[in-house]
């Protein structure tokens, strides 16, 4: 799997400016998700980043990793998390609160990201920009533990984004009518959906591809224009209406919710 150079050219900035503000800190880097499933579409996607500490940061380093968050390029967005090898070796349940970076702002101590889907992405997919290989990392990972937080995340993040978008009058229901809205919806359950099913981990547009084979017919249409929408195909919409578009788009996120596959094993 190639990089894509987008993609190389902020992450080697972005190792370049830790080099000289904080020398010796990055030890490991790692690109995950879109970028390295293939799946990267520049002016839509972020780059998910993974880099490893021997120590976790702190003092003048976590000031000094504030300084070069704040001063890279505000696109494509660095989105990713400072961990130690030893959190790697041990799992994400026993990784204590860390900094998180999501654009130009660095979160000096949150457990955002520090779940086993990283874990996961980074042992199975993660492309080495900086360290050994994932594969001779002995990263931590665990399939009963993949599926309990999957089903939890249905359950809670997107039964409340469901519940948010469902509003139209509010701004979470106004964003499901913009074509990132139900995008962002469809796609995401169904990646849960996959995990959930085969115990592995799918991009946005995998996991469309597998929910038109999966899902029943009437939910063609909407997975055929999220598709659309994620591929930036320049057909014509699917849809007349963002509100019908809207609708089904919701109904397929309930639907996922309400109907969650059994596990690959006991969770």
């Amino acid at each position: 799997m190639t990089v894509p150079a987008a993609v190389c050219n902020v992450v080697d900035t972005y190792l370049m400016a830790i080099d000289a503000a904080a020398p010796g800190l990055v030890e490991g880097c790692y690109v995950i998700g879109s970028a390295a499933l293939d799946d990267f579409r520049p002016g839509a996607s972020d780059i998910d980043f993974v880099s490893v500490t021997a120590t976790p940061p702190a003092g003048n380093q976590l000031a000094a990793l504030e300084s070069v968050h704040a001063h890279l390029p505000r696109r494509p967005l660095l989105d990713g998390i400072y961990i130690t090898w030893r959190d790697l070796a041990g799992g994400p349940e026993q990784a204590s609160p860390g900094p998180h970076a999501h654009g130009r702002r660095l979160h000096p101590r949150c457990d955002h990201q520090r779940h086993p889907v990283t874990w996961h992405s980074l042992a199975l997919h993660g492309i080495a920009i900086r360290g050994p290989n994932p594969t001779n990392i002995g990263i931590v990972t665990d399939a009963q533990a993949l599926a309990h937080w999957t089903r939890a995340n249905l359950d809670d993040y997107w039964r409340r984004w469901w519940q948010r978008s469902s509003h139209l009058p509010t701004p979470a229901g106004l964003a499901c009518l913009a074509p990132q809205g139900p995008v962002w919806g469809v796609l995401g359950v169904s990646r849960l959906h996959y995990t959930l099913t085969t115990g592995k981990i799918a991009s946005k547009t995998a996991a469309g591809e597998y929910a038109r084979t999966t899902f029943e017919p009437r939910w063609h249409r909407i997975i055929d224009e999220c598709l659309r929408i994620r591929r930036d195909d320049h057909c014509t919409s699917l849809y007349r209406s963002p509100l019908a578009r809207r609708a089904d788009a919701l109904a397929l996120v309930d639907g996922v919710i309400r109907d969650v596959p059994p596990p690959t094993g006991s969770d």
